[in-house]
């Protein structure tokens, strides 16, 4: 399969922004975060413990929340696969995410999230965003913390 000089540019500018979302997540920069997402985004993050799904209004005070209690994680992103239709395109990315829940000795308690995130992407004026994404769950290596501490 061939790819024009535009698909090219399309998909390395669509794995960019993936790249940022991820980056956004780790460093906690909510700001960031939403300059990945188109302004009505729908959000799924029911595959999470206590996770929900909705606009980037009601998720992002959620994972603002929710992270608090991990000082340190890791989104690694492999497997872009992206699919073009004009100024829209659907992506399916494979995610590991090790995380570090803080503990209330100061230590960190790890555990290791596998999984995908699957996009329904748009180009506004000129630039990809993201218009809706699900996150899926594949694997779950150690668990929990029995006590969450947040910040």
């Amino acid at each position: 399969m061939g790819y024009s000089p535009q698909d090219v540019a399309d998909r390395l500018e669509i794995q960019s922004l993936l790249t940022r979302y991820a980056w956004a997540v780790d460093t906690q920069d909510w700001d960031l975060f939403r300059t990945v997402f188109c302004a009505d985004a729908h959000l799924d993050y029911t595959a999470n413990p206590g996770g929900i799904q909705g606009s980037l209004d009601e998720v992002v005070p959620w994972l603002k929340q929710s992270l608090s209690a991990f000082p340190v994680s890791q989104h690694l992103l492999s497997n872009f696969d992206i699919e073009l239709d004009g100024d829209t395109a659907t992506a399916r990315t494979q995610m590991t995410n090790p995380m570090g829940a803080r503990l209330r000795d100061g230590g960190l308690h790890w555990f290791f999230i596998g999984g995908s995130y699957h996009d329904e992407l748009t180009r506004l004026n000129g630039e990809w965003k993201i218009s809706k994404r699900i996150e899926k769950t594949s694997w779950f290596q150690g668990t929990l913390p029995p006590e969450l501490v947040f910040e």
